[in-house]
């Protein structure tokens, strides 16, 4: 392949994802199609079935192709109940960004591996942040040492909104963080919820 048609051909590669998120987006899971893709993308369905050979498949590349990169360190608000309201607003807003897979995480139902995918980019990231989160506090010794307290506390906001994104089906309200930071987890962390005019 010489450089003149390498560069068409990484750029149709790279669009097939885009394409698909588009699909997706415009169609919904129910209606997304090989065909409708390969016309988007420029391309024939038997080069996206070599790719990706279910239609799960293609919807998870596009997925990873649109997903938002997150921030390299969780939000520093300069207290720990802004920190983790700050969070858990990523965490919703990101979400809203990826509206088109709700929709296929509803057709697909819960336990798939688009689901898991979700999940861990998520959770995953969340758990790391919120001991973070919990670290900065004990440095302006808001709490005691993080350390001493269990896993489920320190993930406990971010597996609570995550759950209600992902398995709920349902967008948590400012009020709904605000009472998962407050009456949930700052009692269970060593502080006092107290509300922020």
């Amino acid at each position: 392949m010489t450089s003149r048609t390498a560069a068409p051909a990484r750029r149709s590669r790279s669009a097939r994802p885009a394409a698909s998120w588009a699909e997706l987006a415009a169609a919904g899971y129910e209606r997304f199609t090989y065909e409708a893709v390969a016309a988007r993308a420029g391309t024939s369905r038997p080069v996206l079935y070599r790719r990706w050979p279910a239609k799960r498949d293609l919807v998870l590349a596009a997925l990873r192709h649109r997903a938002p990169a997150l921030p390299d360190a969780p939000p520093d608000t300069g207290s720990l109940r802004g920190d983790v309201l700050a969070l858990l607003r990523l965490v919703v807003r990101r979400t809203r960004d990826l509206a088109p897979v709700h929709r296929v995480l509803a057709a697909e139902g819960p336990g798939t591996e688009l689901s898991a995918y979700l999940a861990a980019r998520d959770r995953g990231p969340g758990a790391d942040w919120m001991r973070t989160v919990l670290e900065r506090a004990a440095a302006r010794g808001e709490i005691g040492a993080p350390g001493s307290l269990p896993d489920r506390v320190v993930t406990l906001p971010v597996v609570l909104v995550v759950h209600e994104l992902f398995l709920a089906h349902r967008t948590p309200s400012e009020g709904d963080l605000e009472e998962i930071v407050d009456r949930l987890f700052l009692p269970l962390a060593g502080l006092r919820g107290r509300r922020e005019g």
